[in-house]
């Protein structure tokens, strides 16, 4: 059994994360986390070649800070986790990556958006359940 925890800073990923151990403690869990171009902003700052590196090295360690933390939350446990960082769109990527890894399961945390805020933002989570090729559990 192969499942995909994607994360990033809510507190809802590190709940996905603790229900994908209980839920299946022999499992290979992999932790994906997205760095989202879009969220640089399409500032005048954000042309510059140092404005984007740094942007980017900013979010790089942010991941490992995640990644972290994760693994303390898994440290009580005999599993390992895997963990990827990836660059692009976070529901179109964590769909390919459970399509291209052979991933029988995803669990995935809600941030419970709604209302405005959902139709303009969209939902990370929403948009992997509708397209996603395997079972995916959110967790609220």
């Amino acid at each position: 059994m192969h499942v995909l925890v994607p994360i990033d800073d809510s507190p809802q990923a590190m709940d996905a994360l603790r229900l994908a151990l209980d839920t299946f403690p022999t499992a290979t869990i992999t932790l994906l986390t997205v760095i989202d171009p879009i969220e640089a902003g399409y500032r005048a700052e954000s042309v510059l070649p140092s404005y984007s590196e740094t942007w980017y090295e900013s979010k790089q360690e942010a991941a490992e800070q995640r990644f972290e933390e994760a693994r303390d939350v898994a440290a009580d446990t005999d599993v390992d986790l895997e963990t990827v960082t990836e660059v692009g769109r976070p529901s179109r990527l964590i769909v390919e990556y459970a399509q291209e890894h052979d991933i029988d399961h995803v669990v995935m945390g809600s941030h419970g958006r709604s209302g405005v805020a959902r139709v303009l933002l969209g939902s990370v989570a929403e948009a992997v359940v509708r397209r996603s090729p395997v079972p995916v559990t959110i967790v609220r």
